[in-house]
């Protein structure tokens, strides 16, 4: 997944009790219940959305304004945990809503939910926005990826809509199909035999379907094909709400009300929507304003002309003046500072032969350097000079995130730890005349905090190896990447940030023949002869990705030791996100995922 898309203790900031403020303005009077009268949100975001359209969304700043608006199945609570939507419960075997072989789910629907146009929402649309995701051929389709018949829809569907390819054709061609019953653009696993039930049969066991299927504004969540069929192609970026035909049409508690192109967005609650908890907020006013505004946005956030900062995908704000709000006794405990669900790390290169290297291989001395150069990092110190413990704090507990299922637990990594006496004894075990480890250069990709990191890690590497790493900067993200992903670095920086909360998003995304292109270390490399190393992740991936999680979380775990004992990966540090809430919106914060849904917010008297 792109973004993408989603903790550490002691670094967040409580919102309770918080100081007052400047006033936000007229009709804000208290009112008996202890709500201001003007129940009205207003926040910039910092980018134009470039779809809103659940088959195709894929960035976290466009996914976390329209979450509010389309609807899955399940939904994700402010603990990340699956709670039921638009579904009467989460199916399990225990409840009879998963099979005993793994392989079918029956779902059962609310009977009450309705669009926000008026119309009911039944099997038939869970059936359709299903099969028009995996025909749209969007960056999430892979989260369909399990149900039968998936792979002969993105076969059939390739052809009009591969990526380069004509999207009016793609979205029109689409709908006619569908429209039309023509079973190659419809998964054979999926099927309505009565309004209110849907049952989804997989090809293979998929312990992760549930989260991967609950995941917000995207493939997961359900359209109205009424609505889509009027305007295929923007429906998504029309006005929606009561009696619309051809606009954004969603089951969520707000409706898109005005849109106006690089200025501003609006949204209004549902009147007498079906879902709970039952919004207080009855409008969310949302400014777009250019990147370069940022620090503009913040001052007048301090006069009170925002009611918060960080909504939208937008959480990553000015160090100095995340600092400075620390520092006011106005400001203090109205700053939230949220670990994300993203973690980063070194990734030496282990099994891509044409880049050679002193870490290539699995013999003593290739593991002895990898653990050498790991070892000399002080994460804590990273974390101090570089990020002000402010965006950034240390990773202690393996690859996936604190927060999130799959978590080892804190300090638990041994590849967090620094010992820079052992890390110099390591290197001159196995490189005593320095001539492995001579001209190596470390590659990433250009921006804050990147650069920063990287000018820390070359002094971490001089100071206790007495090793020279030379930077090669990339100010191309994208070409970055691509060439990490061919393997052409000895030693980049390299990242993930989790979709949704099962470890199979990281296991099979980054390491492994699942990998899909993505082993960017070579680890357990899937184009080379099969090691015992491979053999050993790719089977107990595939024995764990086929249970449930709970069952499944031991054989994950081992895959985390295996990627310890190989030292393939050099932890550096979890992203941490700032938000600056004033003290008189109550609910508005963040999971590690994404934000708090606007149903759960509210606006107190101030």
């Amino acid at each position: 997944m792109q973004v993408s898309r989603f903790k550490i203790a002691g670094v967040l900031v409580g919102l309770a009790g918080l100081v007052t403020v400047a006033a936000c303005g007229s009709g804000t009077t208290g009112t008996s219940t202890g709500l201001a009268s003007s129940q009205v949100l207003h926040f910039p975001v910092l980018q134009d959305p470039k779809t809103w359209d659940p088959g195709r969304i894929d960035a976290e700043v466009d996914s976390e304004i329209v979450q509010n608006v389309f609807d899955n199945l399940w939904r994700f609570d402010n603990n990340l945990n699956l709670v039921p939507d638009i579904a009467s419960q989460v199916p399990t075997v225990a409840n009879g809503g998963i099979s005993a072989d793994g392989l079918t789910y029956t779902v059962h629907l609310n009977q009450n939910v309705k669009f926000n146009n008026g119309d009911a929402v039944t099997s038939k649309d869970v059936v359709y926005s299903w099969n028009r995701a995996a025909a749209l051929r969007g960056p999430y389709r892979s989260s369909l990826s399990a149900i039968a018949g998936y792979s002969d829809v993105n076969k059939t569907a390739k052809a009009i809509c591969a990526k380069g390819l004509d999207v009016t054709a793609c979205d029109t061609t689409v709908e006619t199909k569908l429209a039309a019953n023509d079973p190659t653009f419809m998964m054979s696993g999926l099927s309505a035999p009565d309004p209110y039930t849907v049952v989804i049969k997989t090809s293979t066991g998929c312990g992760w379907c549930l989260a991967a299927w609950t995941l917000q504004a995207s493939v997961g969540s359900i359209v109205d094909e009424k609505v889509v069929m009027g305007d295929p192609v923007s429906w998504w970026s029309k006005p929606g709400g009561p009696g619309v035909t051809d606009g954004q049409v969603g089951t969520g508690a707000y409706y898109l009300s005005a849109y106006v192109p690089k200025q501003s967005i609006t949204f209004k609650m549902v009147p007498n929507w079906w879902g709970t908890p039952k919004p207080t907020l009855t409008q969310i006013n949302i400014d777009i304003k250019d990147p370069s505004t940022q620090s503009t946005n913040d001052a007048a956030w301090e006069q009170g002309s925002y009611d918060l900062i960080g909504y939208g995908g937008n959480s990553t704000q000015p160090i100095a003046d995340t600092l400075r709000y620390q520092q006011s006794s106005q400001f203090s405990s109205q700053i939230l500072l949220k670990p994300k669900g993203r973690t980063t790390w070194v990734s030496p290169d282990i099994g891509n032969p044409s880049s050679g290297g002193p870490f290539l291989g699995e013999s003593a001395a290739a593991i002895g350097l990898r653990m050498a150069f790991d070892l000399a990092i002080d994460r804590n110190a990273l974390a101090s000079t570089v990020c002000h413990n402010v965006i950034c704090a240390p990773e202690t507990g393996g690859l996936i995130a604190k927060g999130l299922i799959g978590y080892l637990g804190d300090n638990t990594d041994p590849l967090a730890k620094f010992d820079p006496t052992m890390a110099k004894s390591l290197l001159h075990q196995y490189d005593p005349t320095g001539s492995k480890t001579a001209n190596l250069k470390y590659s990433y990709n250009t921006g804050s905090p990147n650069d920063g990191v990287a000018t820390f890690l070359q002094s971490q590497w001089s100071t206790n190896l007495g090793v020279n790493v030379t930077l090669d900067p990339h100010p191309d993200a994208s070409a970055f990447i691509a060439d990490r992903l061919l393997g052409k670095y000895v030693i980049s920086r390299d990242g993930w940030q989790f979709d949704y909360n099962s470890p199979q998003d990281w296991f099979d995304n980054l390491y492994g023949s699942l990998a899909s292109g993505s082993n960017t270390s070579g680890f357990a490399d899937p184009t080379g002869d099969p090691g015992p190393d491979q053999v050993t992740y790719d089977s107990t991936l595939a024995k764990a990705d086929a249970l449930q999680t709970t069952q499944a979380l031991p054989l994950y775990k081992q895959l985390s030791q295996l990627l310890i004992k190989d030292v393939a990966y050099w932890p550096l540090y979890q992203t941490v996100t700032q938000f600056y809430i004033h003290s008189y919106v109550k609910g508005a914060g963040s999971t590690a995922q994404a934000d708090n849904y606007w149903d759960g917010i509210s606006i107190l008297s101030h």
